[in-house]
């Protein structure tokens, strides 16, 4: 085995790893939007049946305060999640960029030695 070969095969290793991180990110924040959004539904129906939609309010459901407690944390998860989403799609250009560069290199390997 050629070790340029290696190397591509370590940075296509690298760029998979990448993708599979990124592709995790994605589905936590789409999973946490979604269970944002179902809590925001659930905080809805409990203003509706209690009547009060003020969180301070003293008759506030207690239910209520809770799942908007969640629901709030999941935003600050989700923008903490897009921030990570952000570095990543950053590493997987770079990891592509530097797979490419390898790439090229075993190429021109190649050609050189077909021409000895």
């Amino acid at each position: 085995m050629k070790p340029n070969d290696s190397l591509v095969r370590l940075k296509e290793f690298q760029v998979n790893e990448k993708r599979r991180q990124l592709q995790q990110l994605q589905t936590m924040i789409a999973e946490f939007e979604r269970m944002s959004k179902e809590l925001e539904h659930q905080i809805g129906l409990e203003e509706s049946r209690s009547g009060i939609s003020d969180p301070n309010h003293f008759a506030y459901p207690t239910f209520a305060k809770a799942a908007r407690q969640r629901a709030d944390n999941l935003l600050v998860s989700i923008r903490d999640l897009k921030t990570q989403q952000d570095a990543a799609e950053l590493a997987l250009e770079e990891a592509l960029a530097e797979r490419a560069k390898a790439a090229a290199l075993e190429g021109r390997d190649t050609a050189m030695r077909a021409r000895a």
